[in-house]
């Protein structure tokens, strides 16, 4: 009788187990389903602010676009307002901003995402590595972070949903 009652109390240990295991693991994938359709669109960059390690903060003024797709994919451009004046009056080209793609992989549980750059023409040491944001969404805004080793924030770009 006593080895039947262990048996039942660890089948019924067992089926807590699997049960909790199975709830969390669907809220898991329910909250990465959520985010990821969260960053689904295009957006227009509505500042980017830099943070150097002296303290206080610099507007870049730059001006940009952003994309994630349905596929897991974004492509990323921006560059700083006035260089279409700076390229005026240069007797070169004047380059200046970043332009990026890659496929995205999303870490809900530290609010990153991670872009996976496949193609930079204009930084090309870029290709094959990761570019990590620190994201957070605030209506129809989306701040992207970058931060440095010790977990700095070093500049956010603040993306304003466009579209829909």
């Amino acid at each position: 009788m006593r080895v039947i009652r262990i048996y039942r109390s660890t089948a019924l240990f067992l089926s807590l187990v699997v049960v909790v295991a199975y709830s969390t693991g669907t809220q898991a994938a329910d909250s990465l389903e959520t985010v990821r359709q969260q960053f689904i669109g295009d957006y227009d960059l509505v500042s980017f602010v830099r943070f150097p390690v002296g303290g206080g903060e610099e507007n870049a003024d730059y001006i940009g676009r952003l994309r994630y797709d349905e596929s897991g994919n974004m492509i990323g451009l921006g560059m700083p307002r006035d260089l279409p004046e700076q390229a005026r009056g240069a007797g070169q080209a004047v380059t200046g901003g970043f332009a990026y793609w890659g496929s995205v992989t999303i870490d809900v549980a530290n609010q990153r995402v991670i872009h996976h750059v496949e193609g930079s023409p204009g930084a090309a040491q870029w290709v094959g590595q990761d570019n990590i944001r620190y994201y957070e969404f605030d209506g129809e805004l989306l701040k992207l972070s970058l931060k440095d080793d010790s977990g700095r924030i070093t500049a956010t770009l603040t993306w304003r949903r466009i579209g829909d």
